[in-house]
């Protein structure tokens, strides 16, 4: 009998290494079930989110010929258009002096976070021949983020259409274009201002504001609002 007690004692022990191993196993397998839950429900909560964003945009985007609507807030047609000279995506300074005797776009945009907008820029200069048939010498797009950022996105995009810095919203707010978004007032909406050759506000379309928030307007439909503006 005494001969088998450290026999005994060794299964004992063996057997409890076991069961303290199985259950460190299904520890560990408890864990990585956790983990895996974990992120399960982030990549949903992820998918939600970014669907949710696009379906803003989306609805921003699905603009069709004459349905955008839009407001007219001030400075409205026949008033002086605001001077301002501000730096450009090229890192040159621009003023809208520079077009005196030039019919001039000035289009506020939300900047860098806002896709759409540059997909606006885009559309423009794609549909450049109707721009200068609409009697458009210029377009210049005015955003308040920084000179250097605006030019990386303008050349990742190949865009040429010069973008100007507003960062301290000065210029914005003499347009009161900022007034027209769905950042509130920290931001531009999406603001179009058709400035005339003697320095006269022409036409003016605020599309960024409440209930819809648009923050893309087909070329067509922006050249098809303007010329029934203008007729006014």
């Amino acid at each position: 009998m005494t001969k088998t007690r450290p026999a005994a004692k060794a299964t004992a022990a063996s057997s409890r290494a076991a069961r303290a191993a199985a259950a460190q196993a299904e520890t560990q397998r408890a864990d990585r079930r956790r983990r895996i839950i974990q992120w399960g429900v982030g990549i949903v909560v992820a998918a939600v989110v970014v669907s949710g964003l696009y379906a803003v945009f989306a609805r921003s985007s699905a603009t069709t010929a004459g349905k955008a609507g839009y407001q007219v807030g001030t400075p409205g047609i026949g008033a002086a258009a605001p001077a301002f000279t501000l730096t450009a995506s090229t890192g040159k300074k621009i003023s809208l002096a520079d077009y005196k005797g030039k019919t001039v776009l000035l289009y506020f945009q939300e900047g860098l976070t806002c896709q759409p907008c540059w997909d606006q820029l885009t559309d423009l200069e794609n549909s450049a021949a109707k721009v200068k048939a609409a009697g458009i010498d210029q377009v210049l797009s005015i955003t308040s983020d920084p000179a250097d950022l605006i030019g990386t996105k303008t050349r990742d995009m190949k865009l040429t259409t010069p973008v100007l810095s507003d960062p301290g919203l000065d210029v914005s707010q003499q347009y009161d274009a900022n007034s027209y978004g769905m950042m509130g007032t920290s931001r531009d909406g999406h603001t179009f201002v058709l400035v005339g050759p003697d320095g006269t506000v022409e036409w003016r379309a605020d599309y960024g504001g409440a209930p819809k928030y648009t923050m893309y307007v087909a070329p067509d439909t922006l050249l098809a609002d303007l010329k029934a503006g203008e007729a006014k």
